[in-house]
């Protein structure tokens, strides 16, 4: 099966693009601060040597099957990574559900929301989704206004849903349809 080519999307001060296998320091050390891994289901802390080159290594297999867009975040004007947004697809419901990170350095700089902004439109127009969903932890109301500020509207709480770390966590549903975006 040949590789289907990877989108690469561009805002005003990013790049969001496919993560390499030169990528997978940088995704340890900023996915593995433990401020960064609590926030998420996903995310070990410690991050394990060999996790980040593993889990690059599925994005292109996923893409071209059809099961998620996993892009890296850069800044537009050094290509440095900075964070991951992604899209786990549903295409034949027309939907997706988007996840992120965003490396502690480059908190509260509105780097999640324009990465988030630029996905949905992606999603909505180029992919012809109709509908985005996102969850996060209630225990972290950063990612709450992530979605307030891309127009994502709130559905409800699954409380405790789920364990990370030996704790119980509410997690919060927004969702966003095609044509609510701002």
């Amino acid at each position: 099966m040949t590789s289907k080519t990877y989108p690469t999307l561009r805002t005003k001060r990013l790049v969001l693009d496919v993560f390499t296998p030169a990528d997978a320091p940088t995704v340890q050390l900023l996915a593995g601060d433990k401020d960064v891994a609590v926030t998420t289901l996903l995310i070990p802390h410690p991050y394990p040597d060999g996790a980040a080159e593993a889990w690059i290594a599925t994005h292109q297999r996923d893409f071209d099957n059809g099961k998620s867009i996993v892009f890296a975040i850069r800044l537009r004007a050094n290509h440095a990574l900075i964070g991951c947004i992604s899209l786990s697809l549903e295409p034949e419901h027309l939907r997706a559900e988007m996840g992120y990170w965003i490396g502690k350095l480059y908190w509260n700089q509105g780097y999640c929301t324009e990465a988030a902004r630029a996905v949905i439109q992606f999603a909505f127009y180029d992919l012809g989704l109709k509908r985005i969903c996102a969850h996060y932890f209630a225990s972290n109301p950063a990612s709450r206004r992530i979605m307030q500020k891309v127009g994502m509207q709130r559905e409800g709480c699954l409380r405790q849903h789920v364990q990370k770390w030996q704790q119980w966590q509410d997690v919060e549903i927004y969702g966003i349809l095609r044509g609510e975006e701002i």
